[in-house]
């Protein structure tokens, strides 16, 4: 089921629809595989405190994400081939075009808002 992530802090759409990958073989796929991610579309990995861009063929920004939905990390433009750090704090990550983050303008400490699509 697709879902909608608001930046309740700013008040502005992330992703207006966002797809999870909540089994082992979705996370460990994530966006491999695909040419782009389209602008206003998402991906929430979860349960994810780190994610690797490796064979992607595109950056994304990598929002990391605590159990209150407040943003703990924040990696903008994270290129193909990188390793993120461990987040202890964070129980998933929101993968976005790159971009997003400073488009919108989210910074760590803002709370987001995930629900289904109206």
């Amino acid at each position: 089921m697709p879902l909608r992530i608001i930046n309740k802090t700013k008040n502005v759409i992330l992703a207006e629809e966002a797809a999870v990958a909540d089994t082992p073989f979705k996370r460990i796929k994530g966006l491999l595989g695909e040419n782009s991610l389209a602008q206003n579309r998402g991906l929430i990995i979860r349960p994810c405190n780190s994610i690797h861009t490796f064979f992607m063929k595109f950056p994304i920004d990598a929002v990391f994400v605590n159990s209150a939905n407040t943003i703990v990390k924040i990696i903008p433009n994270m290129a193909p081939f990188r390793l993120s750090n461990i987040y202890w704090k964070a129980k998933f990550v929101v993968e976005l075009p790159a971009g997003t983050a400073e488009k919108t303008p989210s910074q760590i400490g803002d709370i987001l808002e995930i629900s289904p699509l109206p």
